[in-house]
């Protein structure tokens, strides 16, 4: 998830409307090459080099519950977005590096996500909430399922899904409606990101790429790189446009 700026009273989504339309295209400049250090009693697993110019670094915790696990996300500005998922892949806490912002998984929810569910039947759905540390609260409704395609990325066997999430306000208002496919990992326990539809309350859509393409383990080249290799010669920049609730939501899920 991305830049998110101040919300107001009426919602998160409506205070990033209005920057949307001074969205540019820019070329954007080399960065300068790093390696991830995560934090102390964390290691390291793995780092993904995935389109729409994004590179993750995905570790565990000894201090953590059993089974979790946290994702930071680099552009060519540096870190971005941090999240931590549990064994069931329900989204724990994300946090907007750049501005503080940092959502909860609430405890009560009408169907919490459920990554084993998938995996035994083939479709799971899910409608919680969650609520930001400035006090907003959002609802999150849709399902994932499973096509039946696997594929091979980089060696690492992945199974593909699809998907349908809509995010609401408090109030009930649509923010967010996300449909499109994404990727899974048994092995890994996590969901990869894939192509989708985004379409928000102005009705603005968006289409994005953020597949996996390069997976680099422990003593491969490229592990702990910070440095997108992929889809980086043009990058949308939007400042405080629609597009950063988007992948907010988006990279949660991830």
């Amino acid at each position: 998830m991305a830049s998110r700026p101040s919300i107001n009273p009426m919602g998160r989504g409506m205070a990033l409307a209005a920057g949307t339309a001074a969205m540019l295209t820019l070329p954007v400049l080399p960065a300068q090459a790093a390696n991830f250090t995560p934090p102390a009693g964390c290691k390291l697993e793995v780092t993904v080099q995935n389109r729409g110019c994004s590179v993750s670094q995905h570790y565990r915790c000894s201090a953590d519950t059993a089974g979790d696990q946290w994702v930071t996300y680099f552009t060519p500005e540096g870190p971005t977005f941090q999240s931590r998922i549990d064994r069931e892949t329900r989204w724990m806490e994300s946090t907007d590096l750049r501005t503080g912002l940092t959502d909860v998984l609430e405890d009560q929810a009408q169907d919490h996500a459920s990554f084993s569910t998938l995996l035994d039947s083939g479709q799971d759905d899910f409608d919680f909430w969650t609520r930001s540390n400035s006090g907003e609260r959002l609802h999150h409704v849709g399902h994932d399922e499973l096509t039946g395609e696997t594929v091979q990325v980089d060696g690492v066997t992945l199974e593909v899904t699809r998907f349908e999430l809509t995010t609401y306000s408090e109030s009930g208002q649509v923010l967010i409606q996300r449909r499109g496919q994404q990727f899974i990992s048994r092995a890994q326990g996590r969901f990869y990101g894939g192509v989708e539809t985004s379409e928000d309350w102005t009705g603005a859509v968006q289409q994005t790429n953020d597949s996996p393409v390069t997976f680099s383990f422990p003593g491969h080249p490229g592990f702990g790189s910070t440095t997108p290799e992929y889809d980086c010669d043009l990058q949308m920049v939007g400042g405080q446009g629609a597009g950063a609730l988007w992948q907010l939501v988006k990279e949660a899920r991830t």
